[in-house]
This record gives structure tokens, sequence and C-alpha cells, in this order.
């Protein structure tokens, strides 16, 4: 180990895991209530994913426990209940409170192979690229089931996106039970150039690492896994919020725009001005918007975008207009994608976003009043589709997706593939062309195609089970309890592992007055998930069709 590690040990050993606001039991339960009280009274709009029943139970779990818990314990206590309301905005942060935690000096990503240190300090140079396998013994993918109630994850790209630096944080770990007792080093097990091998990592006090959007830079003692000699589009010009580039052999105009706010240099308007005269005046076939690095800002400011877009007829349509978005796409730019998908031609490119597409936002602080913690508390309601419309995120309709050699080597997937996008054997609006199929009476191309679409990557992030059992409910609300059985079924073939499609079909056959198959149906459903809610369900509908 090297000397400079070691005084940092040495610095360290005396100060780690003390109690930094140093409360009685009683005071930390006094600001469990107050927070308890306050959304209770103030806020209780929030309560759309979690009840408030199920709220209340949590707080009484956790005053139970906070004699007995350490003070990072009750912090992260706390946090879980804040973030059980899933909205990226209402969040407990301990930024400039009296309470900080302690990271791991490195930066970790989740490409589509696997989660890989993509920036670390220097000291530990020789694991920077190294894929993770585990946290103090545990499965990587099993640490970040464990740590994920305490990120006010939006959605599961939130929680890739904005989350997974919660796995450096020690204090977490151990509150989270991915560690047994809470220590100053983290033991991961890595993977790099087919060795693997274990590495403790020293936890430094809580700071700012030199980082942009998600992403290192070499920059004095932190080093970044991407080769330095060459820069892709994305991650070019960063200290500009925005900057267009010409790219004369695909006709294309790029654009990467990466918060909702003026650039000091350049207003938006005066921006996005020069970009549309550029394309009039230029032999552009493409404009390519790229806002997957977007966290959001004031989404006042997304006029100019969207109606340079809808008055610009030469790219204003299909296989013209494209736009890249990802794990990073929040707040004011989910707005901004929402206006785009509403009232122009955009094909949307990449992973989906980290927001909910209708959203509470816009948050106002709460201080807890002996613990002095801030929580931040979300209250207005941003809806640009009708709430039928809303969903998790926003989808690409072509996702792709970037592995970590793709980072390394500076290669863009995502922008070759909307460079290179032809529309051919491309389906833009899956669940509208097996409607169309569905209506027309082609029923065994209608099988074949979605059984085919179901399994291609490029709409790996369409969730067809869950829209075609949507329109199997609409059938059978309408009454129309024959076709409702059909489209249950085609979702039964499609997805034969899937509880809940077999649980719809019995449903379907119960109303049909066809109750010897609906038995068999919900049996099955029990079969696929004997404790889980589905399961439950079923086995409550046995017992009214035994009654």
């Amino acid at each position: 180990m090297k000397k400079p590690i070691l005084l940092l040990i040495v610095l360290l050993a005396c100060q780690f895991g003390r109690s930094q606001i140093k409360l009685p039991a009683e005071a930390w339960i006094a600001d469990l209530q107050f927070l308890q009280q306050t959304l209770h009274k103030d806020y209780p709009f929030l309560f759309k994913k979690i009840t408030p029943e199920q709220f209340d139970a949590a707080v009484e779990t956790l005053q139970k426990e906070i004699p007995e818990l350490e003070e990072h314990q009750i912090v992260a206590g706390l946090m879980r209940l804040v973030s059980s309301f899933e909205y990226g905005h209402t969040a407990l942060r301990t930024r400039g409170s009296n309470f900080s935690y302690h990271q791991l000096p490195l930066n970790l990503y989740h490409f589509s192979d696997g989660i890989f240190i993509e920036g670390a300090h220097k000291d530990y140079e020789q694991i920077l690229g190294a894929k993770v396998l585990e946290v103090e013994g545990m499965p990587v993918m099993d640490a970040l089931k464990a740590i994920r109630p305490v990120v006010p994850a939006e959605n599961d790209q939130f929680f890739r996106g904005y989350g997974l630096s919660y796995l450096s944080i020690p204090e977490i770990l151990h509150a989270q039970g991915v560690s047994k007792k809470l220590s100053q080093t983290v033991r991961l097990t890595l993977e790099k150039g087919g060795q693997v091998f274990e590495q403790n990592i020293l936890a430094v006090k809580a700071q700012g690492f030199p980082t942009a959007y998600g992403f290192s830079k070499n920059e004095g003692d932190w080093l970044c896994a991407r080769d330095p000699h060459t820069t892709p589009h994305y991650l070019k010009n960063l200290d500009k919020i925005y900057y267009f580039e010409f790219l004369p052999e695909h006709k294309t105009l790029y654009v990467r725009h990466s918060q909702i706010q003026d650039d000091p240099a350049e207003a938006i308007p005066a921006f996005y001005k020069r970009v549309f005269d550029f394309i009039e005046n230029h032999e552009v076939d493409k404009l390519v918007l790229d806002v997957r690095l977007n966290g959001g800002g004031n989404n006042y400011k997304n006029k100019p975008i969207v109606t340079g877009v809808i008055e610009t007829k030469k790219i204003n349509q299909p296989g013209k207009f494209f736009v890249v978005i990802g794990r990073r796409t929040f707040s004011a730019c989910q707005n901004l994608v929402n206006e785009l998908e509403n009232y122009t031609q955009a094909i949307f490119v990449g992973e989906p976003t980290a927001e909910n597409i209708n959203f509470y936002g816009d948050n106002r602080q709460v201080v807890l009043p002996n613990s002095k913690l801030p929580v931040y508390l979300s209250f207005a309601w941003w809806q640009d589709k009708p709430q039928w419309e809303n969903d998790n995120w926003l989808a690409p309709h072509l996702a792709v997706e970037m592995s970590f050699e793709d980072y390394r080597s500076n290669k863009d997937p995502v922008l070759e593939a909307a460079l290179n996008f032809s529309d051919e054997n491309f389906i833009l609006d899956p669940m509208e062309y097996l409607q169309q199929l569905f209506m027309a009476g082609e029923l065994e191309k209608l099988e074949a195609e979605a059984a085919k679409m179901a399994n291609d990557p490029r709409y790996r992030f369409v969730n067809f089970e869950e829209q075609v059992n949507r329109t199997g409910y609409n059938l059978l609300n309408n009454n129309q309890v024959k076709e409702a059985i059909y489209v249950f079924s085609l979702n039964v073939k499609t997805f034969p592992n899937s509880a809940n499609c077999w649980d719809s079909l019995a449903e379907a056959y119960w109303k049909a007055n066809q109750t010897e198959k609906a038995i068999e149906y919900y049996n099955k459903a029990i079969q696929l998930d004997p404790n889980g809610t589905v399961g439950e369900h079923a086995r409550d509908m046995l017992r009214q069709i035994k009654k």
C-alpha cells in the first residue's frame, strides 16, 4: 500500500464512524414525527406510489428501532422514508448539513455489460476500468438491490443514472446490510484483464470528485478509464451547456444540450436561432438533439426548442429528427422530450428517461428541527400527457446501450444508430402496428410479429406485456369478452412465464362463464407466483368462484 494511503488511514482512524450530530434517541424520534406530520398535513398529494398506511407503518418500525441504531443508520432510515415516495425531486440530502458521509475515491458506471470503475484517484490506478463483481462479498447486483431503498429513485433509469454513487458510501453499505460492520475500507471483488482479485478501498470524507454529468475527467489526481486521445461528441465542450457541430459525411447537424439553462455566453433563444438558421441555409438532412446528459433546469426555456423544430419543415419529418435520451434525462428535460413527442416527428434513440412522464417536481426545503437535516419535498405536478398515457419513463423508439469497451474506446453506438437509421423493417410504434393487424384480422401474422418484436433488442424498452394486457382489459371492460380472451391468450403465448398474463386470461374466462378454464388458469398464475401479489389475487378469485 502506498504511503499517502497509510497516512490517510491514520488520520481517519480516530474519527471514522463517530457521531456528528450527537442527538439522544428522543430528539431523533421527534424529528421523525415532525416529518410524518408535515407530509400528512402539507404534502398528502405525494401519497401516490405508497399509501399513507404503508408510510405510517414504516415510520412506526423506524421509531421502535431508533434507540438501538447508530446515527448513520437513523439517517439512512429517514432517507428510506423520504425515498419511498419515488419522486426524484423528493429527497433527504445531507450535503450542507451537520452530517456528512464518506465515500470511496472512485466513480462507478453501469454499462450494458456490467458495473465498471469508470474513474478513480491515482492511488487506485491499477483498478481503473475493472468490472465490479462483489461488494463486501455480496454480488454487486444484490448490493444494488440492498441500497435501492435509500435512493429517491423515480424509476430504474434514475437509479442507474443518479443512484450508483450510494454504492460508494460505507455508511449506506452498513445501514443497508451490505457490510456487516462500519469500516473506513470497503472490499471490492474485481475483474480486469481476465483476472479476478480483491481490493480494499479507503473511504474519504464526501467531496466533489472531478466529474461532469456522471463521467470522470482526467484532472489533477483523478483518472478516467476512457482513452484521452479522442473525445466523443456527447462529451465535447462540456464547459458549455450546449454546442452544435455539422457532420458533413452524414449531412447531419449534431446538438448536445445538457441543461435547461441559458449558457452564460449565449441564451437558449439565440443559440437555437443559429441552429435552425444553419439547417435552413446548409445541406442538412438530419438533426440530432442529444439530451442524454440533461438533468433539467427551467422548463419555461423549452419553448424556442420545440417551436423551432415545428417551424423547420426541412427536418420535422419522419426519419429526419432524432432525439438521444438516457438515464440522466430528467426534470425540465423530461418536459422537453414530452413536448417533442407530442408536437414533432421526433424519433427517440438510446435509453429510457430518468423521470416519470407526468411527475412531481419543484421542491421546498423542510429542515428537521433537531438534526437540522434538510428534506426536499415536491409540490408541483407537471402533466404533459393525459393520465392514461403516463408511464415510468419515456422509452426510446430505438433502444441502444453503451458497453464499457464502447466507452473506453470513445465509440458512441447511440449516435451511430441515429446517423445510420433506416426505416426498413423498423416499426416506429409497435403497439399501433399490432393493433392494425388485429383490426385487419391478420391474426396469424399478428402472433408471429408480436413474438418477434417482443424478443427484438431494438424494442427492449417497449413493455409489450403491460400494453397488450391493458388492451385486453379495455376490451373486457367494453364487454368484448371474446376479443379480450384472444388478446390475453396472445399475451400468454408471448410471455408464458408471466403469472399476470395467466391471471388476466383467467379473469376473461370467468367473465365468459367458462369456470373450468378460469380455475385452471388461476391455478397456473398461483404456480408461477406462489408468494406474490398475483398469486394472492388468484387465490382470492378462486375463493369467490367456489362461493
